[in-house]
């Protein structure tokens, strides 16, 4: 029998703005994931919600929030300049963080980024910014290589998943990954596109996501010290 799971709405207050959000937190949770979307996509988006509830089977809760207002995201779509910039989506991750930091349901928890696209890249930014409270940052598909200057302070256990198929951002990746200083893992998945589609794909993610929280939630002090390895794996039921 799964485990219940308590939501409530979030509303982040960031100075003149405020951001809305989904918080749900399962019974016998042992950290919250915090998901940092980008290129467009908001708290909807059907690929974070399907790995939100693959974590929280896991007893992980997840914050998924809108990093732009309704306004912002009117603008970006025309401009597309918001989703790119990695100053403004960080700080509003860090704004998130502070406010799950105090919130009854979540409170005392280890806290754990979930980036994809541009939103990787923000999410190191702000892990870089945050060293003492956050356990451990994935990125799928994502571009951390835009985290800059950032990627050498990130103390953060951070796990890099790109799709094999997906060659300009595998690129990137691999420029970020070495440039990263703290314990870190490169998983390159054949077969599979940007966005995951192929089937398996993002169930596989989804895995291997879960177990790089669950590891580094409950092991913080091992958590800290500096490893590095690339693995390619294949998602199951792949040819």
């Amino acid at each position: 029998m799964s485990a219940r799971v308590t939501e409530v709405p979030a509303e982040i207050g960031m100075g003149p703005v405020t951001l809305r959000g989904d918080l749900a937190v399962p019974e016998h949770c042992e950290g919250l994931v915090i998901f940092a979307h980008g290129s467009g996509s908001s708290r909807t988006s059907p690929r974070n919600r399907a790995v939100a509830e693959v974590f929280r089977g896991a007893h992980l809760g997840t914050l998924l929030f809108d990093l732009l207002t309704e306004e912002e995201e009117a603008r970006d779509a025309l401009t597309r300049e918001l989703r790119f910039d990695i100053a403004l989506l960080a700080r509003r991750l860090v704004g998130a963080t502070h406010w799950a930091r105090t919130h009854e349901l979540v409170r005392g928890l280890p806290i754990g980024y979930f980036g994809a696209s541009t939103g990787g890249g923000a999410a190191l930014v702000a892990a870089a910014e945050l060293p003492d409270h956050i356990a451990a940052v994935v990125s799928r598909g994502g571009r951390p290589d835009l985290a800059g200057e950032s990627l050498a302070r990130v103390r953060a256990p951070t796990l890099l998943l790109v799709g094999g198929l997906d060659e300009p951002v595998i690129h990137v990746n691999r420029y970020a990954y070495e440039r990263l200083a703290c314990a870190k893992q490169l998983t390159i998945i054949p077969g599979a596109s940007h966005l995951f589609e192929e089937p398996g794909t993002l169930d596989h993610v989804a895995r291997l996501a879960t177990d790089w929280f669950v590891q580094h939630f409950t092991d913080l002090p091992r958590a800290r010290r500096s490893s590095a390895f690339v693995t390619y794996q294949a998602p199951s039921g792949a040819p």
